[in-house]
C-alpha cells in the first residue's frame, strides 16, 4: 500500500488475480481491473466503487488496482456502484497524472462539510494518536469526540483508527517481519494483526507482503 500525496487514499496493486474472504473495511474501495470483470459479491463490471461498512467478498481474474479512499470524501451510498469501462480508464489515467482522487470525486460526488474539530481529529487519529490525545487536542471530551465523529462520517472513530493502523502495518510488510510491523503500528501482537486484516481487507498480512514491499518502496 501507499498513499497518495495530499491524504485521503491509498492505493494497492497486485499482478494477478485475486479472491478475498467475507471482510468489511471502514472507507470506500474502488477496484480496476487491468481486463476482465471485478466482482463483489453478486454484482460485477468493469470495475466496482464499494462503499464503506458493507459487508462482501471480492474477487478479479486480472492483475488490478484497489484504491482505498477515507470515507468523508464522497458522498455517501450504501450499495455497490457498478464502473464501465470508460470510468475504469479515466480512473487510471487519473491516477497516473496524480489527479485520481479528484476524477473519483467528479465520478461519485463529493462527501459532506466537516466540523473542522471533527476534521483535524481524522488527521491526528491518520496519525495513530490516542483517542483521549485527539479530544485534548481537538477540546472535546472522549465521548464528545466519538459521538461527533460518528454523526459526521457514519463511522467509528475506533474503527478508523485500526483502519489506519492496518495501513501502518501493511506498509512495513516485507520490510521487516509480521511481528515488527504489527509492533510499529501499536498491535497487541501479530495475532491481533492477522484478525484485524482478516476482518478489514479479507486477507492475511502473509499474503499482502510482497505486494506491500514494492508498493512501499515505489513513490507515485
Amino acid at each position: 500500500m501507499r498513499s497518495v500525496p495530499g491524504g485521503g487514499m491509498t492505493v494497492f496493486e497486485e499482478n494477478g488475480p485475486a479472491r478475498v474472504a467475507r471482510h468489511v473495511h471502514p472507507v470506500w474501495k474502488i477496484v480496476l481491473p487491468e481486463r476482465g470483470p471485478a466482482v463483489a459479491g453478486r454484482i460485477s463490471g468493469a470495475g466496482l466503487l464499494v462503499p464503506p461498512q458493507l459487508a462482501h467478498t471480492a474477487a478479479v481474474t486480472s492483475a488490478y488496482t484497489a484504491l482505498f479512499v477515507d470515507p468523508w470524501l464522497l458522498r455517501p451510498r450504501q450499495e455497490v456502484t457498478v464502473l464501465d469501462e470508460r470510468a475504469v480508464r479515466r480512473m487510471r489515467a487519473a491516477l497516473g497524472s496524480g489527479a485520481a482522487l479528484t476524477e473519483l470525486v467528479t465520478l461519485a460526488g463529493p462527501g459532506p462539510r466537516l466540523d473542522p474539530r471533527v476534521a483535524h481529529a481524522l488527521d491526528l487519529a491518520a496519525d495513530l494518536l490516542p483517542v483521549d490525545a485527539i479530544a485534548a487536542e481537538v477540546g472535546l471530551s472522549p465521548p464528545r469526540l466519538r459521538a461527533l465523529v460518528r454523526a459526521s462520517v457514519g463511522i467509528p472513530l475506533v474503527r478508523l483508527r485500526q483502519w489506519a493502523r492496518l495501513r501502518a502495518a501493511v506498509t512495513q510488510l516485507g520490510l521487516s517481519s509480521v511481528a515488527s510491523a504489527a509492533a510499529t503500528a501499536g498491535f497487541a501482537d501479530q495475532a491481533h494483526l492477522a484478525r484485524t486484516s482478516r476482518a478489514l481487507l479479507g486477507r492475511t498480512p502473509v499474503s499482502l507482503a510482497p505486494h506491500a514491499t514494492r508498493q512501499a518502496t515505489v513513490p507515485l
